[in-house]
């Protein structure tokens, strides 16, 4: 059995890859349940077509759950469990009203921790974080508040 980090571990490095080889963007997508779930489909509306210059792509399997852009460049789970590696202690980066929590073994992995959930963020290097989290949190905010 996979350890929640090692999932997201895989989920990372999985995501990557397949940006890298330009084949279909896989992303396992979580199963968030009641009031989680059906903010996740809102926040799957609201969120833009374009991030950090990369277009908004299909992922497989399909889920309101997940969402893409780029080759895998960038890809979104919300309704993901706590990440296993956040100690009630850290401290989370505040962006445009939503706090972040940044992976420290991962440092492409940020995760969103709201009233409602959890939504994870992978950004490839080649991405500007600042740019992204910015752009995600407006839209997070609206539909899984603190």
């Amino acid at each position: 059995m996979r350890t929640p980090l090692r999932a997201t571990l895989t989920l990372a490095v999985a995501v990557l890859a397949l940006a890298a080889c330009g084949g279909a963007v896989q992303v396992e997508p979580p199963v968030p349940q009641g009031e989680t779930a059906a903010a996740c489909r809102r926040l799957n509306d609201l969120l833009p077509g374009t991030l950090d210059g990369a277009e908004r792509v299909e992922s497989e399997p399909k889920s309101p759950y997940v969402a893409v852009w780029g080759a895998g460049e960038i890809a979104l789970r919300c309704g993901v469990p706590r990440p296993a590696a956040m100690a009630p202690t850290d401290r989370l980066s505040e962006i445009n009203g939503v706090g972040w929590f940044a992976d420290p073994k991962l440092p492409t992995l940020y995760t969103a921790v709201t009233g409602s959930g959890y939504v994870e963020v992978t950004i490839a290097r080649t991405h500007d974080p600042g740019e992204v989290l910015g752009a995600l949190s407006a839209p997070i905010a609206k539909t899984l508040p603190a």
